[in-house]
């Protein structure tokens, strides 16, 4: 019986090995949880690399000041380099055929790279003060002493850098002659390098410059009697076109041989119907250039010196490529026009000739939009002839390769671009199922698991690991597009700042649904349609489901605030565009009512720039919802660029030539205006509007309570000394300042406010409950801070009283005003910090109850989850045996950087600009999404999760255990009853 009982046991603990949850990410469970996109962005410029055998690749820079070397078979990235906000990528050029050079920073800035690895060869600093054109140029046979040179243009100085090692051979200084070079360049065999630009309104200059020495051999100079626009086109090394004054004249100038000349023809002379003005578009290309007039492209050819001839007339929208040379001495280029969902590639080899060598029809995506730009490359054919792949950029700022009438592969760019994002709830799953996918889903269940008994045994090959993970991402169900149990399947829908919005699908990242807005595309009503803001629109409840729900997309015609506005109304689940609506009045502010009207669609408040607020949705339902909540509806703006502050609400309806029951007067009911001499406003944070509190009481040591201050009308500022403004470093500690404010919206009245000396921008913050954190710069200790700053209500600190509580003596069910004067506690505290910031966020649960996250962007592109415990300004360095037991960690100077604590583990979200969480229905989950050039996805749990079993869960080896224990139990009672009848016989 003994032995019986030793044996079960041991078995029971041998199975409990088994069963005991890890806390591990092991490598069958990656792409689980989260999942990671990476992107390069809008591509501006382009050099191919396919001469040598190997990998043949194409070296992109893009507006998100990106450099990357793409796979041109897959379009997969070999590597990139994110350079920074300031650090834009003017140019950039291939070097010895083994390194790529780019020139940044408005030309003060020239690197090499590896082109293999992307690993930085070199970097070089050119200092310079005066703004210009950036220009780069790598001649193929100019030496000084054995060494290639690259010549560089920048901030008014010409420099020759060694390709190399990058050290400055000499540098002339064009500054002083008040020169606007255009061109620099060299001819064949020559050791003199040309350099042509404008000298003020009129006059055209020649530079001759020895390559040697980089002194000045010649200068030679015209004036032009009707002025230049600046635009200018390079036909060949000798002559150059522009556009006059007026922008109807084409004006030829010729400098070869240092003699100078020009020639004037109309366009109007060349293109029949011609009315307005016109545009030289910027295209590198020999004998040949274009403009495009009203809304078509005009190719013009220059033959026989002066003379122009137009070559072809192209309607738009099209673009037209670079030349690129080819081996016979002739030279291609090709032009990509786009109609509806088909773009027509042609490519020409000779210029003079009308006929086309290629011309393709490609079956392209409608909402890619049109073509913005195209750069061709050619190989050769096994029957020795050129054949060519074009690159092209489109509107929504896709790209894309073409090649033999195909799209050989496509990327998704715009996504590195996102300004804003909202999430919605999937549809409701149907209840009726198939009895064919009940019989596969039973089949997989059991293969599944036994494939996870192996895997437990470690009995699995690598085939059966692979398996193994194959079934947990498709048992785990997290791709179905049905909203699931636990709140984790969600619809991400961001809005892209080629005014695109997608439909990003949490289980994989994948696209669900893509819509080009009509309402944001450039047309002649709309010039500069720019992307604001996305909300949630309308949201049916899900039990009566007869509509989708649908977002709101807010933008507007123009760069500045008093453009007019644009709204779009898209279908969540379908991404259909509604309707959309050209506004008569601008945006200056958007403010989501918590109010709906019996269509279930929430309503909205858009403020313009003359402070009139006009409701919508304009109906009937929506005014008289409004009406009867108009005293209850207070908002404030910043003025950041003035440094004031100021709170309104409604008045009356708007007094308009045109009566517009939706349209409201608004009233200034207070201001706080910063001295500028002293305070620049530097951010300003406030809680979420759909934030949930679990309670309001905290109860502290020794069974004592404290009551948050828990207001949505609490705004957090932050101001810094002028001089705390730029980058650490300018100021010295006697000249910064910050200062911090908690300000009650609705009066204006100032609730807290404290100074930290010595401390400067940038300031990051984030607000949650009753307590705020911010980052800043301590100069006087050279280190990071974080600060806390928490508010309590002491109104009620009466309510301490257990007996109170119960007989119901108290106040904590009276009604809550802004304008009583509040009672406030406010307790904070300083710490030190490792990292820079970028931006913070905070984890966000569906009931509050999980402890809290904050998570901080850092500087190396990560995001790190910080406990809040850590932040407590109640930490002393020797807590009571009380606080112990309520969690009080002993304080410290610093905060700990824990290497698990990176949600982001080894990954990076390269140009991380934004994190948002997302609750899910388990309480202990939150959503993190977080993106800039990259994306990234994942869940994390505060608390861990408590309220849920984890999805590597046995419930095989919990079925064995079960089994093993009833088995062992009737074994015993076997046994148990041998011996008591043999004890009986005895």
């Amino acid at each position: 019986m003994a032995m019986a009982i030793r044996g079960f046991v041991a078995s029971i603990l041998f199975l409990s090995l088994f069963l005991n949850p890890s806390l591990a990410l092991y490598e069958d469970q990656v792409g689980l949880m989260d999942w990671h996109q990476q992107y390069i962005g809008k591509v501006k410029h382009a050099v191919f690399h396919t001469q040598k055998a190997g990998r043949k690749r194409v070296v992109v820079s893009t507006e998100e000041n990106l450099i990357a070397s793409l796979d041109l078979r897959t379009g997969g990235i070999f590597w990139r380099h994110v350079l920074g906000d300031g650090d834009a990528v003017d140019e950039i050029d291939i070097a010895l055929g083994k390194f790529v050079v780019t020139l940044s920073s408005e030309g003060t800035i020239l690197r090499a790279w590896n082109l293999p690895d992307g690993q930085m060869v070199w970097e070089c600093f050119l200092h310079g003060s005066t703004p210009s054109r950036s220009l780069l140029s790598v001649p193929a046979n100019i030496k000084v002493e054995k060494d290639n040179i690259i010549l560089v243009y920048g901030k008014g100085w010409l420099y020759a850098i060694s390709s190399i090692d990058g050290e400055v051979l000499w540098r002339n200084d064009f500054s002083t002659k008040s020169v606007e070079i255009q061109r620099i360049y060299q001819l064949r065999d020559s050791d003199i390098i040309y350099a042509v630009g404008f000298t003020g309104y009129s006059q055209f200059d020649t530079y001759q410059i020895s390559a040697k020495s980089g002194d000045i051999i010649d200068h030679s100079s015209i004036i032009f009697p009707g002025g230049f626009s600046g635009e200018t086109s390079f036909v060949s090394n000798g002559m150059l076109v522009a556009l006059d004054s007026t922008r109807s004249i084409i004006v030829s100038l010729n400098f070869q041989g240092g003699e100078l000349s020009f020639h004037q023809t109309y366009i109007s002379d060349l293109v029949q119907g011609f009315s307005g003005t016109a545009t030289i578009l910027p295209l590198k290309s020999t004998g040949m250039f274009a403009i495009k007039v009203n809304s078509y492209i005009v190719l013009i050819r220059v033959r026989d010196g002066n003379m122009l001839e137009m070559i072809e007339r192209i309607d738009a929208p099209a673009a037209v490529s670079d030349s690129l040379s080819l081996s016979e001495g002739q030279e291609a280029f090709a032009i990509v026009q786009h109609e509806d969902d088909k773009t027509c590639l042609t490519v020409k080899v000779d210029i003079d000739s009308r006929s086309s060598f290629l011309k393709e029809i490609i079956k392209t995506d409608s909402q890619k939009g049109t073509v913005q730009k195209v750069f061709i490359n050619n190989y050769v054919r096994t029957d020795r002839s050129n054949g060519f792949r074009a690159l092209i950029v489109m509107e929504d700022h896709s790209l894309l390769l073409l090649q033999q009438g195909e799209i050989v592969w496509s990327r998704e760019d715009g996504l590195a671009s996102i300004v804003d994002m909202t999430t919605l709830e999937l549809p409701v799953e149907k209840e009726s199922v198939s009895v064919a996918k009940v019989e596969q889903n039973l089949f997989e269940w059991l293969k599944g698991h036994i494939l996870k008994l192996k895997g437990t045994l470690m009995l699995a090959s690598p085939e059966d690991i692979a398996a193994i993970q194959g079934m947990r991402l498709k048992s785990s169900e997290k791709n179905k597009m049905t909203r699931d149990h636990n709140g984790f399947r969600k619809l991400l829908i961001v809005l892209t700042k080629a005014g695109k919005v997608l439909a990003l699908h949490t289980g994989d990242g994948r696209v669900v649904w893509s819509l080009l807005l009509t309402s944001l595309r450039k047309s002649e009503t709309c010039q500069y349609p720019t992307g604001l803001r996305i909300y949630p629109w309308q949201v049916p409840h899900h039990h009566a489901m007869d509509e989708n729900p649908s977002v709101l997309v807010v933008g507007r015609c123009g760069l500045s605030y008093d453009a007019p506005g644009v709204l779009s109304f898209v279908d969540s689940y379908t991404g259909k565009e509604l309707n959309y609506l050209r506004l008569s009045h601008s945006i200056e502010q958007v403010i989501p009512l918590p109010y709906t009207d019996s269509r279930e669609q929430r309503l909205h408040l858009l403020i313009d720039a003359d402070k009139h607020a006009h409701l919508y949705p304009r109906s009937p339902d929506s005014i008289n919802i409004f009406k009867h909540e108009l005293r209850n509806i207070y908002w404030y703006s910043v003025e950041a660029e003035k440094d004031i502050i100021r709170g309104h609400t409604l008045h009356s309806n708007c007094i308009l030539e045109v009566d517009d029951e939706y349209c409201f007067s608004t009233r200034e009911l207070w201001s706080i205006v910063f001295p500028s001499e002293s305070e620049k406003i530097a951010t300003t944070a406030t809680r979420k509007l759909n934030e949930v509190v679990h309670t309001q009481a905290k109860v502290i040591a020794d069974q004592d309570a404290m009551y948050k201050y828990i207001s949505k009308n609490m705004l957090f500022v932050a101001t810094v000394s002028p001089k705390a403004t730029g980058p650490i470093g300018s100021a010295t500690p006697e000249e910064a300042s910050l200062v911090v404010y908690l300000v009650d919206t609705v009066t204006g009245r100032i609730l807290h406010r404290a100074t930290h000396l010595a401390s400067q921008a940038p300031v990051h913050a984030v607000f949650s409950e009753n307590w705020v954190i911010y980052h800043y710069f301590n100069l006087r200790a050279h280190r990071y801070q974080m600060s806390v700053i928490e508010i309590y209500d002491e109104s009620r600190a009466d309510n301490k009283d257990v007996l109170k509580l119960i007989v119901g003596k108290h106040n904590l069910t009276s009604p809550i005003s802004s304008y009583s004067r509040p009672e406030v506690l406010v307790t904070s505290q300083s710490y030190y910090f490792t990292h820079s910031v970028k931006t913070m966020a905070v984890t966000t649960t569906a009931k509050g109850i999980t402890s809290k996250q904050i998570l901080v962007g850092t500087i190396g592109d990560q995001v790190l989850a910080l406990d809040k415990r850590f932040l407590d300004p109640r930490r002393t360095v020797n807590p009571t045996q009380s606080e112990k037991e309520e969690g009080i960690i002993p304080l410290t100077d610093s905060l700990p950087i824990i290497p698990q604590s990176y949600v982001t583990h080894s990954l990076q979200v390269e140009g991380l600009r934004g994190i948002v969480t997302i609750p899910a229905k388990l309480e202990s989950t939150s959503q993190l999404f977080a993106y800039g050039v990259d994306l990234f996805f994942t869940r994390i749990a505060p608390s861990r999760t408590y309220d849920s079993l984890t999805e590597d869960f046995s419930y095989a080896l919990l079925l064995i255990t079960i089994v093993a224990l009833v088995a062992a139990i009737f074994v015993t009672w076997i046994l148990s009853e041998k011996k008591e009848l043999q004890e009986k016989w005895r």
